[in-house]
C-alpha cells in the first residue's frame, strides 16, 4: 500500500503525468465531464479506486470550498502515489487548459485585436448570461434532493436560494458573506437539534502590476479558490463587481468574454481566473493568478485527503452544504442579471434569447453554443455590424 491508500502494484508517476495530462486535454463540459472521466479511469477501465472509495471523494471534495472535479483530480492521484501523485496529477490537470486559456487571452486582450476576433468575443460574450442560468437550473434537482421532504427544509432552501441570487444580482464583491452566513445558520439551527437529521441524506488592454495590485490581485484570486462553494461558474459573481468596478482590470465586456473563454477551454472552469490575472498584469498575472486560486485545492487534499472516507457522515460539513448549496444555486442565477447589463451591441440582445432557447429548453451543451454565438459574431463582424 503506497502513501495515499492504493492497494496492489505502485502506479508509475509517469503514467499519472499521462492520463492526467490526457484529462487536462479532453476535459471539456466542466465538473460533470470531468467527474465521468475520472470514474471511467480510475473505476472501471483500471480498478485503480473501487466504487466507494470514488464516491467518498465526491461527497467530500463536495463539500469543500473551491473547484470541486480538480480536488477529486487531485485525490484520485493522492490514492494512487501520495503526495508526489497529487502534485502531478492536479499540475497535470490543470496545465494544458491554463497555457490555452493564457495563449487565448493574450489574442483577446491585446491592444488592437482584429475585427473577426472582438466579433468572436461579442458573440460569445451574449450567450454567458443563459450559460449561467443553465448551470444554475442544472444544480437545481439534486440540491432540492438533498434538502429532503422536511417543509421547513424546503422553505429555507428557497430563503438561500432567493437571498443568494440577490446577493449576485446587486452586493457583488460580498456575496461571499452570504454564502457563508447562510452555511453557519443553518448548522446553527440543526446544532439546536429543533432539526430532523432526514435531510442530511446524500452525497481595456494589460495592466502594469504593482505591489498594490499584486495584494488586490492575490485577494480575489483566493476568493475564487478558498472561499467559493460549488466551483465552477459560482466565481463568475464572485468576480465581477471586483474586476469590472473596483480594480477596473477588464471592461464588462472582456468579462464576459473571459467567462466564455473558461468555459469553452478544456479543463476546470476556474481557470477563467487566469483571464483576469493576464488582464491586470500579463502573463506574470496570471501565474499569479493561477497559482493562488488552485492552492488551495492542493492544501485541502494533502491535508485533508485521509479524512475524506468520513466525509459523509460528518454533520456540521453537511449542514453547511445544505446552507450554503442553494444560496451558491441562486448567486449562480443572479449572476445572469450583471451579466447580461454588460452587453454592449445591440445585436447580442436577440443572440442571447437564442441562448436562452437553445440553453434552458433545446438543452443543448455549453461549449456548442458558445461557440456557435462567437461564429455568429465573426460573421456579423465581417458583415460589418458594429462590433
Amino acid at each position: 500500500m503506497t502513501d495515499g491508500g492504493h492497494t496492489g502494484a505502485p502506479v508509475a508517476l509517469r503514467t499519472i503525468v499521462r492520463e492526467w495530462t490526457r484529462l487536462g486535454v479532453i476535459g471539456f463540459g466542466g465538473p460533470p465531464a470531468h467527474i465521468a472521466l475520472l470514474r471511467r479511469m480510475c473505476v472501471e477501465e483500471r480498478s485503480w479506486m473501487d466504487a466507494k472509495e470514488f464516491e467518498d471523494g465526491v461527497a467530500a471534495t463536495n463539500l469543500l470550498p473551491g473547484p470541486a472535479s480538480t480536488q477529486l483530480a487531485i485525490y484520485c492521484a493522492w490514492k494512487l502515489r501520495g503526495a508526489p501523485g497529487a502534485l502531478l496529477g492536479g499540475l497535470c490537470f490543470i496545465a494544458p487548459g491554463l497555457a490555452l486559456i493564457m495563449a487565448l487571452s493574450s489574442v483577446f486582450l491585446s491592444h488592437h485585436p482584429p475585427t473577426w476576433i472582438l466579433g468572436a468575443a461579442a458573440g460569445a460574450g451574449a450567450a454567458v448570461p443563459a450559460v449561467a442560468l443553465r448551470a444554475a437550473s442544472r444544480l437545481v434537482a439534486p440540491s432540492w434532493l438533498r434538502a429532503g421532504e422536511e417543509r421547513g427544509q424546503r422553505l429555507r432552501w428557497v430563503a438561500y436560494a432567493l437571498i443568494g441570487a440577490v446577493s449576485a444580482a446587486v452586493l457583488g464583491a460580498y456575496l461571499v458573506v452570504a454564502l457563508v452566513a447562510c452555511g453557519l445558520a443553518e448548522v446553527a439551527l440543526r446544532s439546536r437539534g429543533t432539526l430532523s437529521p432526514r435531510a442530511m441524506a446524500g452525497g481595456a488592454g494589460v495592466h502594469a502590476l504593482g505591489l498594490g495590485g499584486v495584494g488586490a490581485l492575490s485577494w480575489v484570486a483566493l476568493k475564487v479558490g478558498a472561499l467559493s462553494y460549488g466551483g465552477g461558474f459560482v466565481i463568475v459573481p464572485l468576480m465581477q463587481h471586483d474586476v469590472v468596478s473596483t480594480y477596473h482590470w477588464m471592461s464588462g465586456t472582456q468579462f464576459l468574454s473571459a467567462v466564455a473563454l473558461g468555459q469553452v477551454t478544456p479543463g476546470p472552469v476556474v481557470q477563467t481566473i487566469a483571464v483576469v490575472g493576464y488582464a491586470a498584469g500579463g502573463f506574470a498575472g496570471a501565474l499569479l493568478a493561477s497559482l493562488v486560486a488552485f492552492g488551495p485545492s492542493f492544501l485541502f487534499v494533502l491535508f485533508g485527503a485521509p479524512l475524506f472516507s468520513k466525509a459523509r457522515s460528518n454533520r456540521t460539513a453537511a449542514s453547511f452544504l445544505l446552507g450554503a448549496g442553494p444560496t451558491v444555486i441562486g448567486a449562480i442565477a443572479g449572476s445572469a442579471v450583471p451579466l447580461g447589463l454588460s452587453l454592449h451591441f445591440w445585436w447580442q440582445v436577440p443572440v442571447l434569447g437564442a441562448a436562452l432557447v437553445w440553453c434552458l429548453l433545446a438543452r443543448r451543451g455549453v461549449v456548442s453554443v458558445l461557440l456557435a454565438c462567437a461564429a455568429l459574431g465573426v460573421l456579423l463582424a465581417i458583415l460589418g455590424v458594429g462590433v
